[in-house]
């Protein structure tokens, strides 16, 4: 194929495109009207199921193989970036010097460091009820350990995070998600249709049938997938080296 061919069949499809764009836009409602059937749609479904967040609803339950997609892309990045910044022959591991940070900030991260942790479970652990859930929290998880980073030293914080524990977590969690919907296979309903478990007391962290367990599956895969993530660039900047020392 002929590079006059390609941009017609580009200019081709992007015209389409961009008709159905505009088509899609001029039936849009009114900015500011009173008809939100989506969102009506939403909320009623997030309240028939005992679910206090609307959007941990959405997320979880109303779309929740959508969400499936997009842990499976974090997944798939991060075992791209492991990948590509594995150690190479002719790299070498060179004791990592420790960083000259102000005794104030030290004292600071170390502060910060248990009440971020507490923050980021927190915010997993209710997820169906209040603002937040697994994605957020997983990643306020995550960073809160490399504070101490800065609070202590580099070996400190390889202590505290094997990565090789991490990357199997990554993978328990994200497997821990398509089992469930397996489940609900097995239970004779649809993949990862809330149906197979009671939804509980309204408002309380027993609520919202498999949108806890989802919620929860969510925030340690995003934890741990940070984690590694950050592991990797870490170890890239402050450990290895090329065989010419740089």
């Amino acid at each position: 194929m002929n590079r006059r061919t390609r941009l017609w069949l580009v200019a081709a499809g992007g015209g389409g495109l961009a008709v159905l764009l505009v088509a899609a836009c001029l039936e849009l409602p009114a900015f500011g009207g009173a008809s939100h059937p989506y969102g009506d749609r939403a909320v009623r479904a997030s309240l028939s199921r005992h679910t206090a967040n609307t959007i941990a609803s959405v997320n979880f339950d109303q779309r929740a193989y959508d969400t499936l997609g997009e842990m499976t892309i974090l997944f798939a990045a991060v075992l791209g970036c492991v990948v590509l910044l594995r150690q190479t022959r002719d790299e070498h591991r060179a004791r990592p010097e420790p960083e000259e940070v102000a005794p104030p900030v030290r004292r600071y991260a170390l502060v910060v460091l248990p009440v971020a942790l507490l923050t980021g479970l927190y915010v997993i652990a209710h997820g169906q009820l209040s603002p937040g859930g697994g994605f957020q929290g997983g990643v306020v998880a995550a960073t809160a350990l490399h504070l101490l980073y800065l609070g202590a030293d580099y070996r400190a914080l390889e202590r505290i995070r094997p990565v090789g524990r991490y990357e199997v977590g990554d993978a328990v969690a994200a497997s821990a998600y398509v089992i469930t919907g397996l489940a609900c296979l097995i239970g004779g309903t649809a993949f990862l249709a809330n149906t197979v478990l009671p939804y509980g007391t309204f408002n309380t962290l027993s609520s919202g049938g498999t949108v806890p367990l989802l919620n929860a599956a969510i925030g340690m895969e995003v934890a741990c997938a940070v984690v590694v993530l950050l592991a990797r660039f870490l170890d890239q900047a402050v450990e290895i080296e090329e065989e010419s020392g740089k």
